[in-house]
């Protein structure tokens, strides 16, 4: 009898723990968007987000993202994508940080991607 009151006691507290317990974290201050012209200046591991669009593919993770200023390789995990499908024609946000490799080789490595505008269909009259 008793070690069933004390299995109903653990289990209560459990559940209360569990009940009240907030999910939270760390809030970082918001990024502003920088252009890729000045990503490449940026020192290693910099956080960015930029506004571009994805123009090629380079080979299974690498891409080269374009903006206004030029153009840079930004490497994207296959979780990253988390099902969405974007076309060279979309307008996106990536966030993820600057890496440079050896012989000065800059890359986005993207930790986020997500559609801005989407492109519109062609409406033929």
């Amino acid at each position: 009898m008793c070690r069933k009151c004390i299995l109903l006691l653990m289990l209560c507290i459990s559940f209360t723990i569990a009940l009240f317990s907030e999910t939270g974290g760390f809030v970082a201050p918001s990024l502003e968007v920088v252009t890729v012209e000045q990503a490449k200046s940026l020192p290693d591991e910099t956080p960015v987000l930029l506004q571009g669009k994805i123009i090629k593919a380079l080979d299974d993770e690498d891409y080269t993202f374009a903006d206004e200023t030029g153009t840079i390789v930004i490497e994207v995990d296959d979780d990253v994508w988390q099902g969405v499908y974007i076309s060279e024609d979309d307008f996106v946000e990536i966030k993820g940080e600057i890496d440079k490799e050896i012989l000065s080789k800059i890359k986005i490595s993207v930790d986020s991607i997500r559609i801005i505008v989407e492109e519109l269909p062609q409406i033929e009259e």
